[in-house]
């Protein structure tokens, strides 16, 4: 079983261990104090809402999910039984309709991924088609909060590391991840102080 990040407690003891290991992120956590612990429940209606915020603006996917919380269509049976036209109508595309239904028709062990290391947590998610590693990795962070992940395919986590660690260009996923792996077992608590660093970054040049 994976260790956890459960607690705002183990949220710091990983950072005073993640800093004490490595210098730069001591700047990091100068500037951004204290990251949040960002946990979020575990379970279908995770992934359903990940599917739904794909490709859309915050706003547009805030607006969708009331949508379907008010047509009672968050769970895997009502996804099953709902008919495309009224999925739509809650404000779906096709294509998130098809990946909506192929999450509820398969029947994921959502009790059974807790007591799972990272990797096999994402191999058995990234069958589902709709679900990359990416978002199987945020579902391992911070609905598992497995303490241990990374999600080297977040692009502000790329910009982060590369104005952090001064890098002449972005890091490419592959590239990051291979970066990553001397962070670990704190990687997590690294992409929590990285994207908290890349909001800094984002204010001091005035990027909304």
């Amino acid at each position: 079983m994976e260790d956890r990040i459960e607690t705002i407690q183990d949220l710091e003891a990983e950072v005073h261990l993640l800093i004490t290991k490595n210098d730069l992120f001591s700047k990091a956590f100068h500037q951004t104090g204290m990251p949040g612990l960002r946990l979020r429940k575990d379970g279908f209606e995770s992934l359903l809402s990940a599917i739904v915020s794909q490709q859309v603006s915050v706003a547009a996917a805030r607006s969708i999910w009331t949508k379907l919380k008010h047509a009672k269509l968050t769970g895997p049976r009502k996804i099953s039984w709902a008919s495309e036209e009224e999925l739509r109508q809650a404000g779906l595309s096709r294509q998130k309709i098809r990946y909506a239904k192929a999450l509820a028709e398969a029947k994921i062990d959502f009790k059974g991924l807790r007591n799972l290391p990272s990797e096999d947590v994402v191999k058995i998610l990234t069958e589902v088609p709709g679900i990359g590693v990416w978002t199987a990795e945020i579902y391992a962070m911070f609905s598992l909060g497995h303490k241990d992940v990374f999600a080297p395919g977040d692009l502000a986590l790329q910009e982060s590391a590369r104005i952090l660690f001064e890098l002449e260009e972005r890091p490419k996923e592959r590239e990051l991840r291979e970066m990553a792996k001397d962070w670990s077992p704190h990687r997590a608590v690294a992409a929590r102080l990285l994207w908290a660093y890349y909001h800094v970054i984002k204010k001091r040049e005035g990027i909304s």
